[in-house]
């Protein structure tokens, strides 16, 4: 009779393939279901083979917050050839927007969540690079003295902070998603209306 055995060795990428199912476990489950011990029998590996990657499920939620800032920066870049920046904010919002209703979990854990010390830096770094686009259409349409003058870090961010305060009414059901579209284009035109500088 065989014996089945848990691979106490992985060849792969075991970090990246414990992030993929452990996503996939928080959209499915949310953060009470995910577990080390529990990834590493969905994958097939050794109970304590996590524990190389990820000390204990703190350090898994911390790399799930930096993977999904670096996911979310992803798709904001993919904004950027727009052409006038009314085009590129409403695509920049509409991609915002779209990515946290399909990752309402992870977009919980990324900001609702408090990381530990330890992954301060990392998580920071996530941020900055996650909103580097949003800061730099800030920056390029100042430069073209098509919106206001001010620190184009804090312009981008409180406009960021519309947004997922927007996603966070269609994610806890406050707005239906049929209604969200709409709203958007309102938000994003009173957004606009706000960044035009004064004459």
């Amino acid at each position: 009779m065989p014996i089945t055995r848990t691979r106490a060795y992985h060849h792969g990428d075991l970090r990246a393939e414990l992030l993929q199912r452990a996503e996939a476990t928080l959209r499915e489950s949310g953060v009470d279901g995910l577990s080390l011990r529990q990834l590493a029998r969905d994958i097939g590996v050794s109970h304590a083979a996590p524990t190389r990657h990820f000390k204990d499920k703190q350090a898994l939620l911390d790399a799930l917050a930096v993977s999904g800032f670096q996911q979310l920066g992803a798709a904001l870049e993919t904004t950027a050839a727009c052409d006038g920046v009314g085009g590129r904010i409403r695509e920049m919002a509409q991609t915002y927007l779209r990515f946290a209703t399909e990752n309402s979990a992870l977009l919980e854990l990324m900001f609702a969540r408090r990381h530990s010390p330890a992954a301060a830096e990392a998580v920071t770094e996530a941020v900055d690079r996650a909103f580097a686009a949003p800061v730099a259409l800030i920056a390029d349409a100042q430069a073209r003295g098509e919106v206001i003058a001010g620190e184009p870090r804090r312009i981008a961010l409180s406009a960021v902070a519309v947004l997922q305060g927007l996603a966070t009414f269609i994610g806890s059901g406050v707005i239906d998603a049929d209604t969200a579209h709409q709203l958007l284009d309102e938000t994003t035109g009173y957004m606009l209306d706000g960044l035009r500088p004064r004459r």
